[in-house]
């Protein structure tokens, strides 16, 4: 189990390491949303989640809502440094979305794994970023179709248990220390549809890959808004 993994390991340990570097690239993702934004009266202006480096190029993978009509993005890694970001791209369909940090980080990229192998009890570590950065444990309780009442779509969501209120944009990291989710939203009905058990629903990270080149492609000065449109 990770948790027992955890805390076997010792600094000099490739497992302890491994799971040091993947903490340390998740980041605090902060927002200022366009004044007249329409999405502020569920988001708000200012909004506060996560990101993951996965380039050294300083690409950040977050939760879309996130920058939703973003007016500015800035990155906060656990140290306290603070640097601007660019918005990439926000996949409708997915539900990622991408920032780029105008400056040089110093964490290092994430590994990606893969979220196929992961199944219910398994337990990982979830991860915020920024400087007061948290990590805990969580279970696996259910892999089921996700369907949200805006038009959202998400074959084989990875629920999980007990629920966290820092979800978006939160690293789901198996005990290699590999990225297998993305945090999106927090639901009352984690293990079976209709039945009470509070958790969160992360995003498959394996519905990154097909979209991942794509969402980098250039689009002028725009933000790229793909398989759908802001």
């Amino acid at each position: 189990m990770l948790r027992s993994a955890a805390e076997r390991a010792q600094p000099d340990d490739p497992g302890y390491r491994a799971l040091a570097t993947a903490a340390n690239a998740v980041v605090g993702v902060k927002v200022k949303a366009l004044p007249n934004a329409r999405s502020n009266d569920t988001l708000g202006e200012e909004r506060n989640g996560s990101g993951i480096l996965i380039r050294d190029d300083g690409l950040i993978l977050t939760i879309g809502y996130l920058i939703m009509e973003a007016d500015q993005v800035e990155i906060v890694d656990s140290s306290g440094t603070t640097v601007p970001a660019s918005i990439v791209a926000y996949d409708h369909a997915t539900g990622f979305g991408l920032v780029k940090a105008l400056a040089k980080l110093a964490p290092k990229p994430i590994r990606m794994g893969s979220s196929a192998p992961v199944g219910q009890m398994d337990r990982l570590m979830i991860v915020t970023g920024g400087e007061e950065q948290t990590i805990s444990i969580a279970t696996v309780v259910s892999r089921r179709q996700f369907a949200g009442y805006w038009e959202y779509l998400i074959d084989g969501a990875i629920f999980t248990a007990p629920a966290r209120m820092d979800h978006s944009g939160a690293a789901l990291i198996n005990k290699d220390g590999e990225l297998v989710g993305v945090g999106s939203l927090f639901v009352m009905d984690a293990l079976t549809p209709g039945e009470r058990l509070p958790g969160n629903m992360f995003v498959p990270v394996d519905l990154l890959k097909p979209v991942l080149d794509e969402m980098c492609e250039p689009a002028g000065r725009k933000p790229r808004a793909v398989h759908g449109s802001a």
